[in-house]
């Protein structure tokens, strides 16, 4: 399995706890930016992906003609989107017009990603988003009259001005819809976002006990949980993501996008304009890469892949290099093991942070 991730980094507004790479009010860089992905990509060898996740930011934002204009190039650079086993596009709810579904719905898109968040106007307006639960309700139901029958829904628990009743009146509603598959994140303040400058902590109390009642009632509407944020119906499991958790390939592109080939992590500037002088110089737009050996490499396979709850099988290195780590995971109630797999326990699905330490250098021993 190999995924192709494209980046569209352009946003109406910034979310005040959004830390993601992207840019409110640059919407006019546009054109050269799509002009930009396309001669990234004739710098990168063939490349055959089964999975296409176009993420941001907000691709929803682009006009339909920059929506032509995108999956064009994906189809002359790579294959069109109806070949791909999964093609998805972030949306917003306020930008995804019956003119772009119907478009990206014709150039054989088979999957959309909306960013709910809260189904409280209250809430939404606090944490600025710009739509409102009517105009995600409107947006919802003009995917379903066009025919998309593989759509995610965002939520984020533990959000400022949100009790717990709140959330989870909020999920009962989205369950009642039957999205295929929903996000449930933790609210993370990260530094330099407008929540981080108010001095906005997340209450870990009330955050632990949304995130424990997310996986009962989700599971009791017939989701699986199949990682540690994500739910989906039966089959309908995230194949882009499952590859990354599964530690295989995938080719980014655009400004801050990450790539993993032939054993090598890299990743694009962040900032656009200079991806986009570099990539009008012939230059390499990366800024970052790496090449993990030893029991780094082995260490963050199995980080990946205990993101996933069915867990992962033990390689013969993985257990030679973290025999010590996983007794004391297990011992600590995090970890569950048998035979050569080991998974998450339920308390370490919402203490896996202080699991997955256990496999992230710098490591005691020298990395062989």
């Amino acid at each position: 399995m190999s995924g192709l991730y494209i980046h569209i980094p352009f946003c109406r507004q910034k979310c005040r706890y959004c830390d993601f790479v992207s840019f409110a009010g640059a919407e006019g860089l546009t054109d050269d930016y799509l002009s930009a992905l396309e001669k990234e990509a004739s710098f990168c060898p063939s490349f055959a992906a089964d999975t296409l996740y176009i993420g941001g930011g907000t691709p929803s934002l682009l006009s339909a003609a920059q929506l032509e204009k995108l999956c064009g190039l994906i189809a002359r650079r790579f294959a069109p989107l109806g070949t791909f086993q999964e093609s998805t596009l972030e949306a917003n709810p306020e930008s995804l017009t019956k003119e772009k579904l119907r478009l990206l719905k014709d150039a054989g898109l088979n999957r959309l990603s909306l960013g709910l968040q809260s189904f409280d106007d209250g809430v939404l307006k606090r944490i600025g988003r710009v739509h409102d639960v009517k105009t995600f309700l409107s947006a919802y139901g003009a995917a379903r009259e066009a025919r998309f029958d593989n759509i995610n829904v965002d939520l984020i628990a533990g959000l400022p001005g949100q009790t717990k009743e709140m959330f989870l009146q909020g999920l009962k509603k989205l369950a009642d819809l039957k999205p295929e598959h929903i996000s449930v994140y933790g609210l993370q303040v990260e530094e330099g976002t407008p929540f981080y400058k108010e001095g906005v902590q997340a209450d870990e109390d009330l955050l632990r006990m949304e995130l424990e009642e997310t996986h009962r009632l989700l599971q009791a509407a017939g989701y699986v949980h199949y990682e540690i944020s994500n739910f989906a119906l039966p089959g309908r499991e995230s194949r882009h993501n499952l590859n990354y958790w599964q530690n295989g390939e995938y080719l980014g592109l655009g400004s801050a996008a990450a790539s993993y080939l032939n054993g090598v992590r890299r990743s694009n500037v962040p900032d656009v304009r200079e991806y986009l002088r570099r990539i009008a110089a012939g230059e390499n737009p990366a800024e970052f890469a790496e090449k993990l050996t030893g029991k780094a490499k082995e260490g963050e396979a199995v980080m990946l892949g205990l993101r996933m709850l069915g867990g992962v099988r033990l390689s013969d290195a993985q257990k030679r290099f973290f025999s010590g780590e996983i007794r004391d995971l297990v011992r600590r109630g995090l970890v569950e093991q048998n035979g050569d797999f080991i998974k998450l326990t339920f308390e370490g699905i919402f203490l896996a942070n202080q699991a997955f330490m256990a496999f992230v250098g710098p490591f005691e021993e020298a990395c062989r």
